[in-house]
């Protein structure tokens, strides 16, 4: 059984469990503490020396990055390509909007939000507006389709659902961005997982 390595509230870690759940393999759940003055898992420090969050064990292999352990799971454990097609064109645009996911919404959600949720700071407006614009382009990927690839899930939805998830918890305006919205309420209906990620986005509110 895969092990993985994680935080209920960190968004990659729920992308992870959300995508295991999709293609029905059981992870096992190693849940880390990096809130409290207490020594590194010793098993987590041989696998994951940069301490990457999450990080999964698959008998000899170690994967460190979510998007890359999405990936993995799919193929490894998926009984279709639905959730990452084999398709050149296909995967081509999923791997476009994973790639849009780590570097530009993902990205610019950590730098507004984290400076505030683990330094105390005020929110930074120039921030706040390189992550709207960063929604907007979502909104605009998903006029007129239900995912953000097209009409069918895949990882890249799972993966945004978590960061969405969150800053939907710690108060950001969805009701703005109707697609987003929209897709926001729909996931949280055909997600697998979509519970956990709930618990765990709300959770992240009070990490420090």
């Amino acid at each position: 059984m895969p092990k993985l390595y994680y935080l209920r509230e960190s968004a990659p870690s729920r992308a992870v469990q959300m995508t295991a759940l999709a293609v029905g393999v059981e992870l096992e759940l190693m849940e880390l503490n990096v809130t409290k003055d207490e020594p590194r898992r010793p098993d987590y420090e041989r696998v994951s020396p940069q301490y990457s969050i999450p990080t999964l064990k698959d008998k000899s292999l170690v994967l460190w990055e979510s998007r890359a352990i999405q990936i993995y799971l799919v193929d490894q454990y998926g009984q279709n390509d639905n959730l990452y097609p084999k398709d050149p064109a296909k995967r081509a645009k999923v791997n476009e909007r994973m790639f849009f996911d780590a570097c530009i919404l993902y990205h610019r959600f950590s730098e507004y939000y984290h400076e505030q949720v683990f330094g105390g700071l005020e929110g930074d407006l120039k921030k706040m507006g390189a992550l709207e614009h960063a929604v907007r382009m979502l909104d605009l990927f998903l006029e007129g389709q239900s995912y953000v690839t097209g009409q069918n899930m895949t990882i890249v939805d799972l993966s945004m659902l978590a960061t969405i998830a969150t800053m939907n918890a710690l108060g950001f305006d969805l009701e703005r961005y109707q697609n987003v919205s929209e897709w926001y309420k729909h996931m949280n209906n055909v997600a697998p997982g979509a519970e956990i990620n709930e618990e765990g986005a709300k959770a992240f509110g009070t990490f420090s």
